[in-house]
């Protein structure tokens, strides 16, 4: 006989992981199903393991500062075998809490392959074989995402996505990377730190084109400080794995004749996006609507097929974890009849953990300006605040967009961007106004009054 629950989550990341918190916080009898590692991708070849190692790189890197501060020290030494052991440890303490919240909320946790065979239905294989069918009113996908590779492109042993890059035990000479958004400047920030050699392409005209254009730019300084070597408008034509290597040749978009681009390296990193993970034989068996972006959805998270719901990376859109966090949270309120909680897809933050860090919320200028709207901008200089001179904080700016009152959006460049984007985010959520946000007071001196307007 099947085994009968409310809710019935497959997938144990971040969004997946929300619904079903939430769900048995609410009263409904849930069940999570998981295959590979509680806490998904995001803890175990994504946001947790790259944030461990850039908590190593970024102090080394910052030593350089401590001698204008009166501080001497000695030669710093790179020991990656500590610092791999550090991401380790932070990856299995970021499981661990997973399962620990899931258990003590009392859901179900369930290791093994699960496969919707009709709504309301799930067959579920654990590791030793083990078979079991599980039913609930209510099913939510959450199966997340995975690398996405340029036509013809193929990983081998040195041609790796983010996920090979994670698991190298030791540290390469040199590295090329392929895509400059937001993974693939936050491994060439990683690697440069730590001594690489990094060579980075881009397609488009500048890393991180869906941002400010100024935040790309202060970027590209940056990297390039580090000695990272950045070509961007540039195609890659082929790439092979070598005997020492890989050889990688590209050609600039825009000139004609183009002259070709030969570049080499130990290892390349392909970090060209992700994309949904689509068991398109259920999806197609079951008659829900996808297409190559994600599964589709409406505001609610509901599929073409009552009583299947999707939530996360598998729904496209913006990739990220927190925004999964919230759908899953947001989804379980309603199913559990307690709607209070929303996810405001316009207020959902963006933040690329490079040093220095760039995060978002709302729009950019561009994309303001496009929509027809009166822009008026507000801009403020890391260089006039007194706590981010005093600790060397180095370049940045935040840059605040109005419609006459109406907050439209911000951007933060600069050491503990992620951090300041955090409540802007809040008030734009909340729709505050230019007025309201005039009234907030900010405790002097902090790096926060950075947002006085």
């Amino acid at each position: 006989m099947a085994e009968r629950f409310d809710i019935l989550v497959i997938g144990g990341g971040p969004g997946g992981h929300a619904a079903a918190l939430e769900a048995a916080r609410l009263g409904s009898r849930t069940a999570i199903i998981e295959r590979q590692g509680w806490g998904g991708t995001c803890t175990h070849r994504g946001c947790i393991p790259t944030k461990a190692l850039l908590a190593c790189s970024g102090p080394l890197s910052g030593l350089k500062k401590l001698k204008r501060l009166g501080i001497q020290v000695g030669e710093a030494a790179i020991d990656f075998a500590a610092m791999k052991r550090h991401q380790e440890q932070i990856v299995k303490v970021s499981a661990l809490g997973v399962q620990k919240s899931l258990q003590e909320a009392g859901v179900e946790m369930i290791a093994g392959e699960a496969r919707i065979t009709a709504p309301g239905e799930v067959a579920c294989t654990a590791p030793d074989g083990t078979a079991r069918t599980l039913q609930a009113r209510d099913l939510v996908v959450a199966w997340g995402s995975e690398p996405a590779l340029p036509p013809g492109v193929q990983t081998s042993g040195r041609i790796l996505t983010s996920d090979g890059l994670l698991a190298l035990k030791a540290l390469p000479q040199s590295l090329l990377i392929v895509g400059g958004s937001v993974i693939g400047v936050e491994f060439a920030t990683l690697y440069a730190e730590l001594g690489v050699k990094v060579t980075l392409i881009e397609l488009l005209e500048r890393l991180l084109s869906a941002e400010e254009q100024e935040a790309s730019a202060l970027l590209t300084q940056e990297l390039t400080k580090i000695g990272i070597s950045v070509h961007t408008g540039v195609r890659m034509e082929a790439i092979r794995e070598g005997a020492a290597g890989v050889e990688l040749r590209a050609v600039p978009v825009k000139a004609d004749p183009a002259t070709p681009l030969e570049l080499s390296a130990e290892y390349a990193l392909i970090a060209t996006g992700r994309k949904p993970c689509l068991h398109v034989d259920q999806l197609d068996s079951l008659g829900i609507r996808y297409d190559r972006r994600g599964i589709s959805v409406d505001a609610e998270q509901r599929t073409s097929v009552p009583g299947i719901y999707a939530v996360g990376d598998v729904t496209g859109g913006m990739m990220l974890a927190h925004r999964a966090i919230q759908q899953g949270k947001a989804l379980a309120g309603r199913l559990c009849g307690a709607p209070e909680v929303r996810c405001i897809e316009e207020a959902v933050p963006a933040v690329v953990y490079t040093h220095p860090p760039i995060a978002r919320v709302g729009l950019t200028e561009a994309a303001a300006r496009e929509q027809g709207l009166d822009v008026q901008v507000h801009r403020a200089d890391f260089g006039a605040n007194i706590i981010a001179r005093a600790h060397l904080m180095g370049p940045g700016f935040v840059k605040l967009l109005f419609d006459g009152e109406r907050f439209l959006g911000a951007t933060v460049a600069g050491e503990l961007a992620g951090e300041l984007i955090a409540p802007l985010g809040l008030a734009l959520a909340s729709g505050l106004n230019r007025r309201q946000l005039r009234e907030w007071i900010i405790p002097h001196p902090t790096l926060s009054e950075v947002l006085v307007l």
